[in-house]
């Protein structure tokens, strides 16, 4: 069975769950909801909030989405390295695994694009 004719799909698919899930956790430290904690300003975590709820949120309709996705794969490298790696090197051991996914799947959208279901795509017929 070929399925490869739903490959941009699948790609839409995988940046609208992966855009929500991680806007949730910029819900957690902005807002203090869903068993977070309001992150105080100024600090790391408050940044961290910031481009997790905006950015996460612009993952998840397709807009700006590669230069979007690249800042959010910057984002989760460096609280990998920061947070999760000075614990242990097995990320399955430093709690480290969605920082290691993220980081891969917004990096995977740098280069992939946003697929068909995306505000991006909605703009880029408009103005052709």
């Amino acid at each position: 069975m070929n399925v490869s004719h739903l490959r941009p799909y699948a790609l839409s698919l995988l940046r609208i769950i992966a855009g929500f899930g991680f806007c949730l956790h910029g819900f957690q430290k902005m807002l203090g909801v869903l068993g977070g904690k309001v992150a105080q300003f100024p600090s790391l975590p408050w940044i961290a909030g910031v481009l997790e709820l905006f950015g996460g949120l612009l993952v998840l309709v397709g807009l700006f989405t590669a230069p979007v996705a690249f800042l959010l794969s910057g984002l989760m490298a460096v609280a990998y390295f920061m947070v999760h790696a000075p614990r242990g090197f097995w990320p399955i051991l430093n709690n480290g695994e969605l920082a290691m996914l993220y980081c891969f799947i917004f990096l995977y959208l740098v280069t992939a694009g946003s697929g068909p279901w995306s505000l991006d795509r909605l703009f880029r017929k408009k103005g052709t």
